[in-house]
């Protein structure tokens, strides 16, 4: 089996040579977002065995993601690790990965369990992801010391997901709709619609070296709502309701005139402005991730 692995890279200088270090002899892509720190130049000095793709602008995560996919595609890879530039694997995860996903193949996205940057614990993330709401067996199974080959789950952060070929040709690449954030939630949604699988793999662990990058990530995602409606229009899974949402909007509005309440009138005028820019891309982007085919990619 040809593999893999693609790094996405900003700025990640911090993390980049604990990242290599941990790719073992698998192939490497990395994805330059046009950083503006050494990470370049330190992975053409030090690994010049890695493939670099150097963009010229920040083109997101997923975008960038896309390309690093297509290019290994066309390079002959049965498998792509899609791994953070904060993520470090333990040996041998990649190797069981694929032995569990040859036994089963209904699971589109296959993770590694997700410690944090000591290997102390859990990363935080990761560890609401396995709650018992989401998976009602695996804490069990854990205690009993019965633990199964793999554990379905509805949603695992792409910070290391491997990709089957098979998926990349039934589902595609991420949906350009989302730059940074989002982009994976809504990947997971295409491939409950397409009947695929999420799964964590219980003896399989990853690294995630993201304490701080996570308290960033919080406050920007707090500061974008449009982030959760645009997820919540793009789902696949769900009845297309942003006629309806606009309907309503502009219901409460007008009542909201009536009763002099301006703060919902101008709540109401931020979610028409935010829905009038986003329906093309929103209506479109149903329309293609209801098909199957290797899109954007």
């Amino acid at each position: 089996m040809t593999v893999y692995i693609i790094i996405i890279t900003y700025n990640g200088i911090k993390w980049i040579e604990k990242c290599l270090k941990s790719c073992e002899n698998y192939n490497v892509i990395v994805v330059d977002n046009a950083s503006n720190d050494e990470t370049v130049s330190h992975i053409k000095d030090n690994y010049p065995e890695v493939d670099i793709l150097e963009l010229k602008k920040n083109l997101g995560f997923g975008a960038a993601n896309n390309k690093g996919i297509s290019h290994a595609l066309k390079a002959g890879a049965d498998y792509v690790l899609l791994l953070n530039q904060d993520a470090y694997l333990e040996s041998g995860t990649i190797k069981k990965l694929i032995e569990v996903h040859k036994s089963h193949t209904a699971f589109g996205v296959i993770s590694p369990i997700h410690l944090n940057g000591l290997a102390n614990k859990l990363d935080s993330g990761f560890s609401n992801y396995i709650t018992y709401d989401n998976n009602n067996f695996l804490y069990f199974d854990a205690i009993k010391g019965r633990l199964s080959d793999i554990y379905e789950v509805p949603f695992v952060n792409a910070a290391c997901w491997l990709l089957p070929k098979s998926t990349l040709r039934k589902i595609g690449g991420f949906d350009p709709v989302f730059f940074h954030y989002g982009e994976d939630v809504n990947y997971c949604q295409r491939l409950k619609y397409h009947g695929l699988k999420v799964g964590v793999v219980p003896n399989a662990f990853v690294l995630h070296d993201r304490e701080l990058v996570k308290k960033e990530a919080h406050k920007k995602n707090n500061s974008r709502p449009d982030l959760f409606y645009i997820l919540k229009w793009t789902d696949i899974n769900i009845e297309n309701n942003v006629e309806e949402r606009v309907s309503q909007l502009k219901h409460t509005r007008f009542l909201s005139v009536l009763k002099f309440n301006f703060f919902k009138v101008k709540y109401c005028n931020e979610q028409l402005k935010l829905i009038n820019s986003k329906v093309h891309d929103i209506n479109n982007s149903r329309k293609v991730n209801k098909t199957l085919g290797m899109h954007y990619i």
